[in-house]
């Protein structure tokens, strides 16, 4: 039955990378977007950000749907963000937690979503991750709906 689950590996430059931005010095928001190699099976490296605000990063991603493949090995929209916020406490506190954001919009193939879902969990226990949330909705990534999800966390 689960055979038709594809997990994928995640590349082991990406999770140095990863394991690097989660140190990083700098105080500003940064972003890493992911996605998935279908030929290789393998989580790569997209796009890197430094200084990007929650609303920029919406505008980076990938539309909902794409019109054209431009890229025959582009999946779907499906994105895996790693995002570095500053944020700042109600009680004046600031603290830079790391976000695993997975994008997962309506209307993607089904065998494309199961496999982004499959090795989403795969992704998040090689680097670690506990602050991870899922949009439907690229217009749903915005400073309010973050500040929400992290004030779970206090």
């Amino acid at each position: 039955m689960s055979e038709s689950l594809v997990v994928c590996d995640v590349d082991g430059d990406l999770v140095e990378k990863l394991r690097q931005f989660r140190f990083r010095k700098e105080t500003s928001n940064a972003a890493i977007i992911m996605k998935i190699d279908k030929d290789k099976q393998l989580v790569i490296l997209d796009e890197e950000y430094e200084d990007i605000s929650p609303d920029d990063l919406k505008d980076e991603l990938p539309e909902r749907q794409p019109r054209y493949p431009l890229n025959k090995k582009c999946l779907c929209a499906v994105t895996f963000i790693v995002y570095s916020y500053k944020y700042q406490h109600d009680d004046g506190r600031v603290s830079y937690p790391l976000c695993f954001i997975f994008s997962s919009p309506v209307g993607c193939k089904p065998e494309q979503q199961m496999m982004y879902a499959g090795s989403k969990n795969k992704l998040v226990k090689t680097v670690e991750l506990t602050k991870v949330f899922e949009i439907r909705n690229t217009e749903d990534l915005t400073e309010e709906w973050l500040r929400e999800k992290l004030g779970f966390f206090g």
